[in-house]
């Protein structure tokens, strides 16, 4: 099919883009502000050129409810501050005041409760002229918990003027930021620190200053959100030596891989001066003892071999991936790619295989990368994420419709999905191959192979250069058939001729793209409900319009004018389409209680820690299924091995109790449990023998109603 590359093709491109940049651990916010108050405090009530000021922004919470410090602990969001100033104006470090802990079922967590400041330095330019307005606004997002959890954001803002000589005070305002001040952690208090690692144990050394004549009897290390490998429950214990004191704590060794600093705020009972002093100061250190600088995490013979069988389980899982479920559709449009490029030269054919393999790579690197950085900032992500997001749900939806009806003959788009970029003159392009490489990552990445979850998990508990490593074996894996087809001539032999049956086809391959649409449809129906399905499909309307403009009056035979007129009405309607679902669609309130039972007769209780620490100390048998709706294989594993009668009668026999974990929506707390057994992505199946220090059993990624029944009556 010949190929226009139009403005469409463009402008869906960037919106995918944009998408895969988007931070997952948005808000889904309706404004919250029962349980949380917020205001805007400046210490002064006229500002100078050039000259700093302090600005608070306080949080007054309901008592009994806590918000969360920059490093929530075991569970929670960090509160958020983003600052919107005017042009030339900006915004130092946000200042956070030492938290307290909050435990709860053996979760342990880091925040705040009443009244609580973060406060802020603002430096505007030196250029302003004297009797202006500054308007400062702060976009402010919290989580508020007790026994439930509900998040919040609001705008504040304050209204400044710019005056003539020194800056007026605001008296009430300093007052509170003077008060607010003496909360935040020193940065000298005379004290001397240093940290070692030895034996599993992060030790932090006190050296008392000659002046200190007092007794510390109890200090709290808080790790900043950097220091993920002390876990907020790790009992802290302080010894009392020569000259000071040393606090130890154990490390959690499946987060901890040779780091070499240490960073935090240490809190003592009584002050670091005295008694009635500064309670909390700020502590970094370089760890001693531990691996030096550049000494790679993989030291040995046996790291090395396991280092060496995850990258061929990365390899082996990426080559098994394309024909998971949710790749099929871009599999059959490659082998279309194979037919059409049959007849060209074989130098051409292998350089197509060779672009389409770094497309592969290249998005492998980038949603490596990124869910790298988002975890290095805190967020609680996993492979696959990026369907977690309903705006890229909706994306990606309407993509492909698009590619769809372009197949059916709707409209001339240009590009097949696996040759996009392809001239008006006919001729395949390289940039066509790699793009067709993107998207076949794009829509496999949902989907966990075998061999993949173990080389996942080993990936992402490692350092960033062994991550990127394991990722790009799963990207070879994935485009090595490809490259192989491409690179053999005996091979494309097999291939049928290129002949009018190729249209026949094409069409075919629509339908198996409009099938994956429907697939995404259902994802979305687990994520927003009824209501979003329905929001969406009155986009996929208008989107479909817009095409049969395009395709009707934008073709080449059409006058100049008639095109350009149809080229933007189409682009006008994919975009109103898109707006329309992207600004109504929200999340559907999640579900409470036990979940209906399903087909097989297994009655299935939302997931929580809580939950499952409770059954198990009641010494009953748990099973965790963790799932998600847009996870093609657990959606078959739950059809085809937990939905039958003999599992069912498993499970009712030993009295074993069905715990469904759903990432379908991002969820920090279920992303925190895979972390605790080594794995990013789902599915994950484990069974919990009775007893509160049973040990648990992993299920295979691929099970049969048989592994489970096994596993089950092989308890005691």
């Amino acid at each position: 099919m010949k190929i226009k590359s139009g403005s469409v093709v463009k402008s869906l491109l960037k919106y995918l883009i944009l998408l895969l940049l988007l931070n997952g651990n948005s808000f889904a916010f309706g404004l919250n502000e029962n349980h949380v108050k917020v205001d805007l405090i400046p210490g002064v009530t006229t500002i100078q050129p050039g000259k700093s000021f302090w600005v608070a922004v306080r949080l007054e919470v309901t008592p009994g409810w806590h918000i969360y410090w920059k490093n929530p602990g075991n569970s929670g969001y960090a509160t958020s501050v983003a600052w919107k100033l005017p042009d030339g104006y900006s915004a130092g470090p946000l200042q956070w005041p030492y938290p307290e802990k909050f435990e709860f079922e053996g979760l342990v967590n880091y925040g705040y409760e009443g009244t609580t400041y973060l406060l802020t330095r603002i430096t505007p330019p030196s250029d302003i002229k004297e009797g202006s307005t500054a308007v400062l606004n702060a976009e402010v997002g919290w989580l508020v918990c007790k026994d439930v959890c509900m998040p919040g954001h609001v705008s504040v803002s304050a209204d400044m003027k710019v005056g003539s000589g020194t800056a007026e005070p605001n008296a009430l305002g300093s007052k509170l930021i003077s008060q607010a001040r003496a909360m935040l952690p020193v940065d000298d208090s005379g004290w001397k620190f240093d940290a070692t690692v030895h034996k599993g144990v992060l030790q932090i050394r006190a050296l008392r200053p000659d002046w200190y004549k007092g007794e510390i009897k109890h200090v709290t290390f808080f790790p900043d959100q950097s220091s993920f490998f002390i876990q907020p429950d790790s009992a802290q214990i302080l010894s009392k030596t020569t000259g000071g004191y040393v606090l130890s704590m154990p490390l959690d060794t499946s987060n901890y891989h040779g780091q070499k600093s240490v960073s935090g705020v240490l809190v003592s009972d009584t002050g670091w001066r005295g008694s009635g002093s500064e309670r909390a100061v700020s502590f970094t250190s370089t760890l001693s003892g531990g691996p030096r600088i550049g000494t790679p995490i993989v030291q040995s013979s046996s790291d090395a071999g396991e280092l060496l069988l995850m990258l061929l389980f990365a390899f082996a899982g990426g080559a098994i991936l394309n024909l998971m479920p949710c790749v099929l559709p871009v599999l059959s449009l490659k082998i279309l790619g194979f037919v059409k490029q049959a007849g060209e030269e074989k130098k051409k054919i292998f350089r197509h295989g060779a672009a389409f393999t770094i497309g592969v790579v290249a998005s492998f690197w980038i949603l490596a990368g990124l869910l790298l950085a988002l975890r290095a900032g805190g967020q609680s992500l996993g492979w696959g994420f990026q369907l977690q997001s309903i705006g890229f749900v909706t994306i990606l939806s309407v993509f492909l419709f698009l590619f769809g009806l372009s197949m059916f003959g709707v409209f001339e788009m240009g590009v097949s999905l696996t040759t996009v970029g392809q001239n008006v003159q006919g001729k395949s392009s390289y940039w066509g191959s790699l793009i067709s490489g993107v998207l076949a990552t794009v829509v496999a990445t949902p989907c966990t192979a075998p061999f993949m979850g173990s080389a996942l998990g080993f990936a992402l508990s490692q350092p960033a250069y062994w991550s990127i490593l394991i990722f790009t074996f799963l990207g070879l894996g994935m485009a090595t058939p490809y490259l192989i087809l491409t690179s053999s001539p005996a091979l494309l032999r097999f291939v049928p001729k290129p002949g009018a049956w190729m249209e026949t086809l094409k069409q075919f391959m629509g339908f198996l793209l409009m099938a994956t649409v429907l697939w995404l449809l259902w994802v979305l129906s687990q994520q927003a409900g009824a209501q979003g399905v329905m929001l969406l499909l009155v986009s996929l309307l208008i989107v479909g319009l817009g095409a049969w403009i395009y395709g009707r009056w934008g073709t080449l035979y059409k006058s100049k004018s008639t095109r350009r007129i149809a080229q933007a009405l189409a682009l006008l309607t994919l975009i109103g389409g898109l707006a329309f679902s992207l600004q109504n669609i929200s999340p559907r309130a999640p579900l409470t209680g036990s979940t209906e039972a399903n087909a097989g007769g297994i009655d299935w209780r939302p997931f929580s820690p809580e939950l499952v620490a409770t059954l198990r100390k009641e010494d009953k048998p748990v099973f965790i299924d963790f799932t998600a709706a847009w996870c093609l294989s657990c959606q078959v594993n739950q059809r085809v091995a937990l939905n039958t009668p003999e599992v069912a009668e498993a499970f009712r026999k030993k009295g074993v109790i069905a715990v469904m974990a759903d990432w379908t929506n991002q969820d920090p707390v279920i992303a925190k449990a895979l972390a605790a057994f080594g794995r990013e992505s789902v599915p994950l199946y484990v069974l919990y023998p009775p007893g509160a220090d049973s040990k648990p059993v992993i299920l295979p990624e691929l099970i049969t109603p048989g592994m489970v029944t096994s596993a089950i009556y092989e308890i005691k």
